[in-house]
């Protein structure tokens, strides 16, 4: 069953097959919650949002069209519904962030910089708007295409064009802001 495809899968969860849901689960599970994980920027949360989303693909793989997108798309656009909808939910802040206790082992000059660049960039995406960030991250940090992101997102290329370059706009100003002592 390992040389499946995902979609050969797809119809075998179709019949019921509770293996191949195991073995999607195992192939995809840690992308799914890496991606929930960027836009909702709470670990547990980001787990929920995976878990529901094979939960779906358990109760829905029938529906599942390989003549319009690939299984990967599918569960992007799932996982990306569900983190949306989680982010828009009132709540309250995580609280691994805190418990964040500076690290009092000394570091090289050039560690620093990359955690502070990243503890920017970070700061700089959560501060963006939903769907902006969300574009940013299909693109930059999972790798997709305009088209796959586009597809994931469940918007045109055109406005995935858009977010993005909304989104990037949003961040160089927000990261220059920071870098010259104000708040954005």
């Amino acid at each position: 069953m390992q040389a499946d495809t995902d979609e050969s899968l797809l119809k075998r969860i179709s019949a019921g097959d509770q293996r191949a849901l195991r073995l999607l689960m195992d192939r995809h599970m840690a992308r799914a919650i890496r991606l929930a994980e960027r836009v909702l920027r709470d670990s547990a949360a980001a787990d929920d949002v995976a878990q529901e989303a094979f939960v779906r693909v358990w109760k829905h793989a029938s529906r599942f069209d390989e003549d319009r997108a690939q299984f990967t798309t599918w569960l992007y656009r799932i996982v990306m519904n569900l983190a949306l909808d989680r982010a828009r939910r009132p709540g309250h802040a995580p609280l691994d962030d805190a418990l964040d206790v500076a690290d009092s082992a000394p570091d090289g000059e050039e560690t620093l910089v990359r955690r502070e660049r990243v503890r920017l960039l970070g700061s700089g995406l959560a501060a963006l708007p939903e769907r902006q960030r969300a574009a940013l991250t299909l693109f930059h940090l999972e790798g997709l295409t305009g088209r796959e992101g586009a597809a994931a997102m469940n918007v045109s290329e055109k406005s995935f064009e858009s977010l993005l370059g909304r989104g990037r706009a949003a961040l160089k100003a927000w990261v220059s802001a920071s870098t010259k002592g104000r708040t954005p």
